[in-house]
């Protein structure tokens, strides 16, 4: 079928943020005591952020260049992350409720912002009614059917257990029903019964009614019905011709995204492979290695081999779907860019340049624009600092300057990329757009690149002055560029 995907991505630079460590509002009155902001997250503790503290922030957002915003779970949950909902259809009170939500996305789109939510339809928490009641009645409750309980369960032979041990998975007969990954919180939907099903939708239809542009979707491999997310994308996009929506899958997915379904993924392939360029032997191995996904994902690549992989990306995905993918290099899931690369902040720097001139949406995981670090959850989950003149602000300073490139310049975020030239540890490329064109060159290495640039004598290109990297040297017909460092021609 014709891949349809919404143009308004094209031109998005998205920034993701989890809403309980992003900003505390004045106007909330706390309900009882909460950790403190700065003091080292933890599993179970709440910071207290709202979404009326991110309303209040859009315009710092702005300046940056920020043109989405991707939220995190905000639904009622008895977890900060709220990846276990006990109320689909009201935002969490400690949030602000429905009214700070309304306030949030009627002041992003007076300015231009978009917003997706974020989505959880494969399992639920435990205090969801639904599930409650089926904890109460057992096998008499008439919502039994929604979930995936055992025979001994619907036999009435034996009760659930849902309160084993604190924070521990066990096997699915443990609990008398099937749970995410064998956490007891998580309860799995059974999608399969209509009741079930219906509702989940209506869910989806609902928050677009109320305004939200489009979903990011947890997990949605674990729901393996084709039919239920082509049924998602057509009630979806009855509602919002324009809503965007994205999986979340960590590896190449191109079945996933033929026009049916979704139309972008994480891109957490290409983010990886970013890493794994510019990281080089910086990159911190301990930390990647107890992670389950970078371990096998994030590997060291010289500059041909970042040029393999990422021709490889680009191609494995219709055109459309490659303009609207969702281009990340930390995300609440992983630990912090900066961590993964060892500190090195040129690194980072050089990270930030790929992700933020390849094809497809950027999208900058809250605090990485001013070098905020961390190792996996919770750490990898900080609050942000109310002071907006904290952080790194030389490091804010690159990325707003990428960002306002991007938005000028047709070129950086739109249209083709084709290799140029790849040796050592340098990478050149080329986007082209309508006409225009840039060529975006990076040495990741430790020592001096030299890589062919084959600009003819009727293009005309000046360099974006990359604030913290060294300037590349003279360009013509090649480029000698010094370690750890980019350049960025546009076309004049």
């Amino acid at each position: 079928m014709p891949i349809d995907t919404p143009d308004w991505v094209r031109d998005a630079v998205f920034y993701e943020i989890f809403a309980d460590r992003f900003a505390r509002s004045s106007r909330m009155t706390p309900i009882g005591p909460y950790e403190p902001w700065d003091a080292p997250p933890t599993t179970y503790g709440f910071k207290g952020g709202d979404l009326y503290g991110v309303a209040e922030r859009l315009g710092e957002l702005a300046d940056l260049g920020v043109t989405a915003l991707y939220l995190t779970p905000v639904f009622s949950s008895a977890s900060n992350h709220r990846y276990h909902a006990y109320d689909y259809l009201h935002v969490d009170p400690l949030l602000g409720g429905d009214d700070a939500l309304r306030e949030l996305l009627d002041r992003a789109h007076e300015r231009g912002m978009r917003v997706i939510l974020d989505g959880v339809f494969n399992h639920c928490g435990r205090g969801f009614w639904p599930f409650h009641h089926v904890l109460e009645n057992g096998a008499a409750s008439p919502y039994r059917d929604w979930f995936h309980l055992d025979p001994a369960v619907l036999s009435g032979s034996v009760g659930l257990n849902a309160y084993p041990d604190r924070g521990g998975a066990t096997g699915g007969a443990a609990l008398g029903y099937r749970a995410w990954w064998g956490l007891p919180a998580l309860p799995k939907f059974n999608v399969d019964h209509p009741v079930t099903r219906e509702y989940l939708l209506s869910v989806a239809e609902h928050w677009l009614r109320f305004g939200a542009d489009g979903w990011r979707l947890d997990v949605p491999g674990e729901i393996d019905d084709r039919a239920f997310w082509q049924e998602f994308r057509r009630r979806c996009r009855a509602i919002d011709r324009d809503a965007y929506i994205v999986g979340e899958l960590w590896d190449e997915a191109p079945e996933w995204l033929e026009g049916d379904r979704f139309d972008a993924q994480m891109n957490y392939p290409l983010g990886t492979a970013i890493l794994g360029f510019v990281g080089g032997n910086h990159l911190d191995q301990d930390v990647i290695r107890r992670h389950d996904s970078y371990r096998r994902m994030l590997h060291p690549l010289d500059g041909p081999a970042f040029a393999t992989r990422l021709e490889a990306l680009m191609s494995n995905y219709d055109p459309a779907v490659v303009a609207v993918q969702l281009n990340l290099i930390g995300s609440h899931d992983a630990p912090r860019a900066l961590t993964i690369l060892g500190g090195d902040r040129t690194a980072l720097r050089l990270a930030m340049v790929l992700q933020l001139t390849l094809p497809g949406a950027p999208c900058i995981y809250y605090g990485d624009e001013i070098g905020m670090e961390g190792d996996h959850d919770p750490d990898n989950r900080r609050a942000y600092p109310p002071d907006p003149n904290a952080g790194d602000r030389d490091l804010r300073a690159f990325v707003r300057t990428l960002l306002a490139a991007r938005h000028e310049h047709r070129a950086l975020r739109r249209g083709s990329v084709r290799i140029l030239s790849a040796s050592g540890g340098g990478v050149a490329y080329l986007r082209e757009a309508d006409g225009q064109k840039a060529i975006v060159a990076v040495n990741a290495g430790p020592g001096r690149s030299t890589l062919a640039l084959p600009i003819f004598e009727d293009d005309s290109y000046r360099p974006i002055e990359l604030p913290g990297l060294p300037s590349g040297s003279q360009w013509s017909g090649s480029v000698d560029l010094p370690p750890e460092t980019a350049l960025v021609l546009v076309g004049a």
